[in-house]
């Protein structure tokens, strides 16, 4: 059974904690029945499953509330436990919330009422459409453009690597309403329903874990102005600060993967006898297991500080964000490495908990800012003083 004494923290309340329980338990009797076979189904299934059972309403704040924030500690204990429990149900979840986060932090009455209700009961499934074949951590290089043309902007390009692309029914997309020359300052955040005329899926993507991922093609795609987030030129506002509440929870989703993989360890180290006696015996699997136990509390620390600081009003939290998902990802891909190790050749056979972690946890050293782009960051802001 995983460790949750970190719950007793001073950064957790007590509807932290509850939540914390009563998700583990709802994942133990629910996730076990979600078929993977056809991994778009399985996200369909699994984001109707979260929806309608209210652990979605997370995901955003309530579209009628007019002053409620996202909360930080609930994403990121969210994230924690589904990663702990099904790597690809905590895909569902994040990939809502990072969806529907423009919406919910920039959009205007309206936008928020047509589209945070159906994304918070599993309605519709949001997706973040942010990086291009020729751009990815160097936001400012985006090509794709939007015309504004009387009342309507027309979106010409591509982008690539999207999550839940092909399967989403509204993707928030983010374009050039100005010059190149303009860099991050031209861009802008418009609000795309996946059935609008000139958007088509041109490929989809298949990675070494599979999760639902495309390449989308915008031809001539004409939308009504309303549906531009925030202003124009705000576009590159608008995803920084989304990722700077989401990037913590990447390093939420590392810990789970890194606790369940730290519980493996732990009963195979106690039940499977070497010469005569337990693995755990053995020092140097004692310090193994010393030292997965030691990076998993550090990363909950990093990770919780920064959510804890964002829910304490901090307008940003740059730094933290990115030391918990440097941190927390690069110390999960140590953890899991070593649990491979304890587990032997079981622990390379397809389909075991630590073979599928093992190739889970790789692609959370990249997306939301890969690990070098986070040293960039940290560097910068502590020379900022």
């Amino acid at each position: 059974m995983a460790d949750t004494t970190f719950l007793h923290w001073p950064f957790f309340e007590d509807r932290h904690r509850a939540l914390a329980a009563d998700l583990d338990r709802w994942a133990a009797d629910n996730l076990a029945a979600v078929d993977h076979s056809d991994t778009d189904a399985a996200c369909r299934d699994l984001v109707r499953r979260l929806g309608q059972d209210g652990w979605l309403l997370q995901s955003a704040p309530d579209p009628e509330a007019t002053e409620a924030r996202l909360d930080v500690r609930a994403l990121c204990l969210i994230r924690e436990t589904l990663g702990r429990h099904d790597a690809l149900a905590d895909f569902a979840f994040a990939m809502q919330g990072l969806g529907a986060g423009p919406i919910s932090l920039f959009g205007t009455p309206e936008q928020r009422r047509r589209w945070l209700s159906l994304t918070r009961s599993g309605q519709a499934i949001a997706a973040f459409a942010l990086t291009e074949p020729k751009s990815g951590s160097d936001v400012a290089t985006m090509e794709m453009a939007a015309v504004r043309d009387g009342d309507s902007y027309v979106l010409t390009g591509e982008k690539t690597w999207i999550s839940n692309g092909g399967i989403a029914d509204v993707y928030v997309v983010f374009a050039r309403t100005g010059a190149a020359a303009d860099g991050a300052k031209g861009l802008s955040a418009f609000i795309v329903p996946a059935d609008t005329p000139g958007l088509t899926v041109a490929e989809r993507l298949e990675t070494i874990s599979p999760h639902p991922l495309a390449r989308l093609a915008f031809t001539e795609c004409r939308i009504p102005a309303s549906a531009l987030l925030g202003a124009e030129g705000q576009g590159f506002k608008i995803a920084m600060a989304t990722l700077d509440v989401f990037r913590s929870t990447v390093g939420a989703a590392a810990l789970g993967f890194a606790r369940r993989a730290l519980d493996e360890s732990l009963s195979r180290a106690s039940q499977r006898h070497l010469f005569g006696n337990p693995l755990a015996d053995l020092q140097l699997v004692q310090g193994m297991l010393a030292d997965m136990a030691l990076a998993v509390d550090a990363a909950a620390l990093l990770i919780y500080r920064a959510a804890w600081t964002k829910d304490s009003g901090a307008p940003r939290v740059t730094r933290e964000a990115a030391m918990a998902k440097l941190y927390a990802t690069e110390a999960a891909q140590e953890v899991i490495d070593k649990a491979v190790q304890i587990h032997g050749g079981d622990g390379v056979r397809s389909g075991h908990p630590v073979e599928k972690l093992y190739r889970e946890i790789r692609a959370l050293r990249i997306y939301e800012g890969a690990s070098e782009v986070q040293k960039v960051v940290i560097a910068r802001q502590a020379l900022m003083g």
